[in-house]
């Protein structure tokens, strides 16, 4: 029965957290964003993020975007610096016209910080993806 359920790969789409400028409290903030780098639009996209370690855990944060066109990216929420310390989950399910996709994104404890930016696709902006 098992061996039945075809559960596909989720390819084009990444995490990455950005830092950013808050212009109005000029601090630099660290931001969770997801990328549709697919030729595809992603429909229902649920995200329930969460940090852990073995001593401590944040409540989960759950997000909804209804349509996430092709070749494009939204931002998910801001992250606090003392999150960074812990390892975070980005869990991600959306469909694909008719078709339910799921994949699971983690940033490592202390991975997140400004040695490791890298250019990220689509957004013209450094920053650290998980794929």
């Amino acid at each position: 029965m098992k061996k039945d359920i075809e559960i596909p790969k989720v390819k084009g789409v990444h995490i990455a957290v950005v830092q950013e400028e808050h212009l109005e409290y000029k601090t630099l903030d660290w931001n969770a964003y997801i990328i549709n780098n697919s030729d595809t639009d992603l429909d229902t996209v649920l995200i329930v993020s969460q940090g852990k370690s073995e001593t401590k855990m944040t409540p989960p944060m759950r997000h909804t975007i209804a349509k996430l066109p092709a070749r494009s990216y939204a931002k998910i929420e801001y992250m606090q610096e003392q999150v960074l310390a812990l390892n975070n989950t980005f869990k991600v399910t959306f469909f694909e016209g008719n078709q339910m996709f799921d994949k699971t994104y983690l940033f490592r404890k202390n991975t997140i910080n400004a040695k490791a930016l890298q250019p990220l696709p689509l957004m013209q902006l450094k920053g650290i993806l998980v794929k």
